[in-house]
């Protein structure tokens, strides 16, 4: 019986640890989105649109960021289906 309340406590310490690590990533990723979003309006405030290399430099940034973020996007929803899998698998471990 001791054996299973010490694994009882083991999997809500773990449970635990990853409630903060993705509080913590959340946080970071918002964060770097934020500082991002500053940098886009601060150049398309500062670009003399009319200006040839301007444009072509908005267009180029504006086509990466958008690859990364929905490459992001992906790559969080496969991490969360991983992640929900594994709780599933402890859930029933319960049992």
């Amino acid at each position: 019986m001791a054996q299973r309340v010490k694994l009882d406590e083991v999997r809500a310490a773990a449970l635990a640890r990853v409630d903060r690590s993705e509080r913590n990533f959340k946080l970071a990723f918002l964060g770097a989105g934020f500082v991002e979003v500053l940098f886009i309006l601060s150049f398309i405030l500062l670009a003399d649109l009319s200006n040839r290399t301007h444009l072509l430099l908005l267009i180029s940034t504006v086509s990466c960021y958008s690859i990364v973020v929905l490459g992001l996007f992906a790559l969080g929803a496969h991490v969360n289906r991983g992640v929900a899998r594994v709780l599933k698998a402890v859930e029933l471990l319960k049992e």
